[in-house]
């Protein structure tokens, strides 16, 4: 039985982003050209400075690129207008931060299911939708609770569950184990690799940490606004990944300060 064939997901090319204007210029991004195929899990590493978090600013719509085309499941998001942008950006992205994001005043459930409020998923299958995701994230107890309530953990499973519940082309991540403790951590990217691989989820992650890092499929490293290198796990265990991916960082000097 012959496999299906990987869609590409994000097509970018010679994407450019700078900053200031007339004498005073600072060029973050220089010419990237990435593409991401259907279920894969990319992390995005490099030093301080290197434009990490600029690029997935920029990718995942956050911000404009200064140049270059970003194409997204077919759509050209580079030329969208801001209207047509915002739906494509609430249809088809799901976005988990370092900070969580979560509305006090809502429980787990109604946070989770705030993406698809908007939409026209009917009352049943947002529910579906509802006890799927949490029992995967293992958040189902947690619907009534208030986010004060829960671990940061728990929080970011849930930031996570909100991401995925309006099954998103793809799912970017800036730097999601920063705020949590090295437990709740793995736990939290187990169960992302484990999404990705079950529900083939495409999910790109920023991060300074290989540990983070490791569980990916792909590696792209950034040094100064250029891609440096990029590293395949493959049939690689974890921890044979995580050493490569430690040795190209101790050649970029890499830390866990990133400002761009």
């Amino acid at each position: 039985m012959t496999q299906k064939a990987k869609q590409t997901v994000l097509h970018a090319q010679n994407v450019r982003k700078s900053f200031g204007s007339r004498g005073n210029v600072q060029q973050v991004l220089k010419g990237i050209d990435l593409h991401v195929e259907e279920g894969e899990f990319v992390g995005i590493m490099g030093p301080s400075g290197a434009g990490k978090t600029t690029l997935l600013n920029v990718l995942a719509t956050i911000d404009r690129a200064t140049e270059g085309t970003i194409l997204i499941s077919g759509a050209d998001i580079s030329r969208m207008k801001d209207a047509k942008l915002s739906a494509f950006r609430r249809e088809q992205l799901g976005f988990i931060f370092q900070d969580y994001n979560l509305l006090d005043t809502l429980t787990v459930k109604e946070n989770i299911l705030l993406p698809i409020s908007l939409g026209k998923m009917k009352k049943k299958e947002a529910e579906a939708e509802f006890q799927s995701i949490s029992s995967i994230l293992g958040i189902t107890e947690l619907a009534d609770k208030y986010p004060h309530e829960i671990s940061g953990g728990q929080k970011q499973r849930t930031s996570a569950a909100r991401a995925l519940i309006n099954k998103p082309s793809m799912v970017f991540a800036d730097e999601p184990t920063g705020a949590l403790d090295s437990k709740s951590a793995s736990s939290l990217l187990g169960t992302l690799a484990d999404v990705n691989q079950k529900r083939e989820v495409t999910i790109m992650m920023v991060t300074h940490d290989p540990l983070a890092s490791s569980y990916c499929s792909r590696v792209v490293f950034l040094k100064d606004g250029h891609i440096y290198s990029e590293l395949y796990k493959g049939s690689k265990s974890r921890q044979a990944f995580f050493q490569e991916i430690m040795n190209v960082q101790a050649v970029l000097g890499g830390d866990s300060i990133d400002t761009l």
